[in-house]
């Protein structure tokens, strides 16, 4: 393994390195499949309001389908840009705060969420994090958008994402898991995956590419990424002129040890 693919993604600047991306992060990155959200909640005891913190959560889109289900949710990110492009919604607080120290009370939340974010986490220090603030066998649920190899447009683009960020470390170890195999603060660990589908106009498919952290902004190599793309987006195109971005969505859960 060559030695840029052994850097640990949290040394490469996660809090500030989506500041000029925020704009194109709030309106081209992906949902996730309602599914998701439903194994995430499902079991969580409903006598009293459910309070979730959501850790990394950037522009709020993971807050947001969480509060839509009536839980109350803390979002914790460090990133300014991100907090100040998100949408509102009356159940979602953003607050400053990294994923190591979130500055959230001990033993205060049922739920910690992280979606499409733990891999820039340093993750000893934030799963104590987690830990610390959850409640008693309260649960943990991290997330990713995986896109789906099998999908030929979804794989293309993959490669020109690739090419273009001359093969990031992060292209590579987007989904992180073995962490959260070895944590001795979290037991009873279980997957579950999710198909979902992103529907993206020519616009979309390149702001889609231009929410990744890792690309250029400018240049001669951005130059090429966008016109790849819009080769991608004329051979993939259907008549009403979308293109359909496949995922294949992980979610990854587990509780506190007591």
């Amino acid at each position: 393994m060559s030695e840029t693919h052994t850097i640990p993604l949290y040394t490469l600047n996660p809090v500030n390195r989506f500041s000029d991306r925020a704009e194109d992060y709030v309106k081209y990155r992906p949902g996730y499949p309602s599914t998701a959200i439903d194994i995430i909640l499902e079991g969580l005891n409903t006598m009293s309001p459910i309070i979730v913190a959501d850790i990394g959560a950037g522009t709020g889109i993971s807050s947001r389908l969480l509060a839509e289900r009536g839980v109350n949710v803390i979002a914790i990110e460090p990133n300014a840009a991100m907090r100040e492009a998100a949408q509102p919604h009356p159940l979602v607080e953003f607050c400053d705060g990294t994923a190591e120290s979130t500055q959230i009370p001990d033993k205060s939340v049922d739920l910690v969420t992280c979606f499409q974010a733990f891999h820039w986490f340093n993750p000893e220090p934030t799963l104590l994090e987690f830990h610390r603030i959850l409640k008693p066998a309260g649960r943990l649920a991290v997330v990713w958008n995986n896109r789906d190899k099998e999908d030929a447009l979804t794989a293309e683009y993959s490669r020109l994402v690739r090419e273009a960020s001359n093969n990031h470390p992060a292209e590579s170890r987007m989904q992180s898991v073995e962490p959260l195999l070895t944590t001795p603060h979290f037991v009873n660990f279980r997957e579950y995956m999710f198909v979902y589908r992103q529907e993206l106009d020519l616009t979309g498919l390149i702001g889609r590419a231009k929410s990744v952290s890792y690309l250029p902004s400018e240049g001669l190599v951005y130059d090429r990424l966008i016109a790849g793309l819009q080769d991608l987006y004329q051979q993939f195109r259907d008549e009403t002129g979308f293109v359909y971005m496949t995922y294949r969505t992980s979610v990854h859960l587990s509780e506190a040890v007591n």
